[in-house]
């Protein structure tokens, strides 16, 4: 399909302008236009909400002005292969030994009559096998190993359009043109690569490989390609060569991205979990361009917002300028928005430079009363702590028995992420909230029953960090990994040691040891994008530890390595440690 489309994108425009308007130019034209209006199908949409959603087709698409079937029935018709009678083919075998004889002299075939002979006299030829050719020669015009005008007009290429693309409508197979001459063709053509179905474009997609797709995303519009990426974020579609031609083309785009489209992006992004610098800085540099237009819509912000929050993306200069938008449009802003700025900000561990202003006219424009579940209400009240934002009414408010019931209740009940959140909340009212005299968490609370766990590519990371720690430390009773701290995270090692850089076994209560909390970061333990940095998430849990008493040293993934040899990891935490005691 995307060589189809990239040949439809980069070569229909001439072949409508050179061609003649004998029968076959005109079936050749009818078919590439169908070709192009399916690399169209990816226009951008115009709903006001910056989810991606299948777009409606319009009037002029329900009720087509040309004739004859639509490039989705085609290929919906490849499904159930019938010969010429209308009747199923019957011998399987012989038919698919023929279809891969074909398949091997499209890949062999190195001349453009050698592509088009295949076409001749082969009853075995299927529309699969005719979006091979058009795929190839597409590729062989983009790379000037081969002229449009070699095949423009050969009969046998007209034949391969024509099983592609609409039969030609009977006005224009006959020359007529309702009265109308010169330019008029030129705006038939025009309607003809205008009218189209999005359903075009999917069938297509869901017929050609991958690889072929991303081979003609250079050909389409940029507003396509955004299409492109909300199609993919719809069906949940992660294609690694389509979202990295995509991630490539939209970044490489001069045309800047509208704020509908670069929301759009990020939701596909975000969805999909597909990272990409490039084209992150790209969307939110439109981004920026685009905030001052906006000043109705505040949906559009908040879905920026989210996406930028999942995928932990941390951009300092666009998470202000959204600030700057919200302070400023703040009486348009739903309560949901507001929410996700201070989500996302939490997560991403950034804090504007005009804080002040955002406690002061955001976080007071907030109240209990504006979210219909516990669980937001939770969420919220979190984020405002990391961000140093949170009063004691509001933690008390998520700490109280009747909280936790009604929590309880609700449909998601009190999931493993809730009870993380209410012990982070829980230990910063203990450790960080001065003079806090409201309600906290009872020892039986079912918060502290959270089962504690890594993912598996940070366990292994854990595994090789506790490997050298056992060969430093003299004896297991000096080191103990994998603690719960029940401040709602994993301690991944802890040890202690005296004044004299001596280790000290664990049962030991010296009130002068100096007490470590090793802690590993790994991939997703810290933010990506132009500001890279420990999540907020992470950076909560060492100013828990710090003023639980740990000095604290992180293991980042991009300086400890399991491939590394054992004596290279010991000597990494021994260097740690002396650093850590000597500071002592």
């Amino acid at each position: 399909m995307l060589g189809l489309q990239r040949f439809a994108g980069s070569i229909v425009i001439q072949l409508y302008r050179r061609a003649t308007y004998s029968s076959n130019a005109r079936a050749a034209s009818g078919a590439l236009a169908t070709a192009a209006t399916n690399g169209q199908g990816v226009g951008s949409g115009t709903s006001d909400e910056p989810e991606p959603r299948a777009t409606p087709a319009d009037a002029s698409v329900r009720k087509p002005k040309v004739t004859g079937h639509m490039v989705a029935a085609a290929f919906e018709s490849l499904r159930n292969e019938t010969d010429s009678s209308g009747k199923p083919t019957t011998n399987k075998s012989s038919t698919a030994s023929a279809a891969n004889n074909i398949d091997e002299r499209i890949v062999n075939a190195k001349t453009v009559n050698g592509l088009l002979s295949i076409t001749e006299n082969n009853v075995a030829f299927s529309r699969k096998h005719a979006l091979k050719i058009v795929s190839i020669l597409a590729e062989w015009s983009t790379v000037n190993r081969v002229k449009i005008s070699e095949f423009e007009n050969d009969t046998r290429f007209l034949r391969v359009c024509r099983m592609l693309g609409r039969t030609v409508p009977k006005n224009d197979a006959n020359g007529k043109n309702n009265g109308n001459t010169g330019g008029s063709t030129n705006s038939n053509s025009s309607k003809r690569i205008s009218g189209f179905r999005t359903d075009d474009l999917n069938t297509v997609l869901g017929v050609a490989g991958d690889d072929e797709a991303a081979k003609l995303i250079a050909s389409i519009s940029l507003p396509q390609m955004v299409k492109v990426m909300s199609t993919l974020a719809q069906r949940k579609r992660r294609s690694t060569p389509l979202l990295r031609s995509l991630a490539f083309n939209i970044s490489s785009a001069s045309e800047q991205l509208d704020l509908k489209q670069a929301a759009d992006v990020l939701y596909a992004m975000s969805t999909l979990n597909f990272q990409d610098s490039v084209l992150g800085a790209k969307v939110c540099a439109d981004v920026q361009a685009a905030l001052p237009k906006n000043s109705e819509k505040s949906a559009v912000v908040g879905s920026v917002l989210t996406s930028l929050g999942i995928m932990r993306y941390r951009d300092l200069d666009i998470l202000e300028s959204l600030t700057q938008w919200l302070l400023k449009n703040s009486e348009i802003c739903r309560p949901q928005d507001l929410s996700a700025y201070f989500l996302t900000a939490a997560q991403l561990n950034f804090k504007s430079a005009h804080l002040e202003d955002v406690r002061k006219k955001l976080a007071k424009s907030i109240v209990r009363e504006d979210f219909t579940k516990q669980l937001d209400w939770l969420n919220y009240v979190w984020s405002l702590t990391m961000l140093g934002l949170v009063e004691h009414s509001q933690l008390e408010s998520v700490l109280r028995a009747d909280f936790l019931a009604k929590l309880e209740s609700e449909k998601a009940g009190l999931t493993p992420t809730s009870k993380m959140r209410l012990l982070n909340l829980n230990s910063y009212a203990q450790l960080c909230a001065s003079d806090y005299k409201g309600a906290l968490l009872p020892a039986d609370s079912p918060a502290y029953k959270v089962p504690m766990a890594h993912t598996k590519s940070k366990q292994i990371l854990v595994n090789g960090m506790l490997d050298a720690l056992k060969s430093l430390l003299p004896t297991n009773n000096h080191v103990q990994g994998l603690v719960d701290s029940k401040m709602g995270f994993l301690i991944d090692a802890v040890c202690q040691f005296d004044a004299k850089r001596n280790p000290l076994p664990l049962d030991n209560n010296n009130p002068d040891a100096i007490r470590i909390a090793i802690m590993v970061i790994d991939f997703h333990d810290i933010c990506h994008g132009a500001h890279r940095s420990a999540s907020g998430t992470t950076n909560l849990a060492f100013d828990l530890l710090e003023k639980s008493g740990y000095q604290i040293i992180p293991v980042p993934y991009n300086e400890f390595s399991t491939s590394d040899k054992l004596l290279k990891r010991v000597q990494y935490l021994e260097a740690k440690f002396k650093a850590i005691v000597s500071s002592k």
